[in-house]
């Protein structure tokens, strides 16, 4: 017995980093509400990600989507589409009432899902390599013709960005439930965007536990997050330009003819 301790003790070593990389890995719900075998049923899926109901889930690489059957009928979740039937890249067969079904996503692509009892309940998982991204970012501000697209990784969701010109900042919404106990944000804003050392509030109060990288064209922040933080400002020294280029083009038409104007005055008198 005195012989076995030591080959147990590193047995247990061994088994110590696969149990951290089990719940490690980032996972999202999907629930199934009570009435989805109704046809007529206002909606068929629920995402805890980020409260959509469409069915489509967007996620990286690696990730594991749970469907849980909060419905009083059975269903199943079958990749692939009505109209060509089951592509076999995964399936719960039948589920009961309280039960779920969970799938580990390891390839970039899109994978459509159904119901086989219920065809009008489908969805998609969008399986991406790199980071969420929010696109169109400054579209609101001057002409609509400078926008970015900005990247981040974090376990919740970054929505609805606003930008403020006169305080050159961009104050993010901070949605959904964590989907993992690390909230560690990295933000990446191209500097065509917003440059400069930047100042950071949470939530209306200035924080100082962030950390600030030039990539090239990007400004990268790390910033140490709440798991109850629902509003991120970031403030420059230059935000996206207010006058855009129709704006600009404007903005030169009016001052030739304010020269003008001026000279012909100037000759009258």
């Amino acid at each position: 017995m005195i012989k076995l301790i030591p080959f147990l003790a590193i047995a247990f070593l061994l088994l110590i980093p696969l149990s951290s990389e089990v719940f490690a890995q980032t996972s999202y719900d999907v629930n199934i509400p009570t009435g989805a075998a109704n046809p007529n049923a206002p909606f068929f899926w629920q995402s805890e990600k980020d409260g959509s109901t469409t069915g489509d889930v967007e996620i990286l690489v690696g990730d594991t989507v749970i469907w849980k059957n909060a419905d009083t009928a059975a269903h199943t979740v079958t990749s692939g589409i009505v109209s060509e039937g089951p592509d076999d890249i995964f399936d719960s067969n039948l589920f009961g009432p309280g039960k779920s079904f969970s799938h580990k996503f390891t390839e970039v692509g899109d994978y459509p899902y159904y119901c086989l009892l219920h065809p009008w309940m489908d969805g998609t998982i969008l399986v991406t390599a790199g980071y969420s991204i929010i696109p169109n970012v400054g579209k609101s501000v001057g002409d609509g013709e400078t926008f970015f697209d900005v990247e981040y990784d974090f376990n919740r969701l970054l929505a609805n960005p606003q930008i403020n010109e006169d305080e050159k900042s961009i104050t993010f919404e901070i949605i959904g439930e964590p989907q993992s106990d690390i909230h560690d944000l990295e933000l990446r804003l191209p500097s065509e965007l917003i440059d400069g050392n930047f100042v950071i509030w949470l939530d209306g109060e200035r924080i100082f536990d962030y950390e600030q990288e030039r990539e090239g064209d990007l400004n990268v922040l790390y910033v140490q997050l709440e798991s109850d933080s629902e509003l991120l400002t970031i403030m420059g020294t230059s935000v996206v330009p207010e006058f855009g280029t129709l704006s600009m083009i404007i903005l030169g038409i009016s001052i030739i003819s304010m020269l003008i104007l001026s000279q012909k005055s100037q000759i009258k008198i």
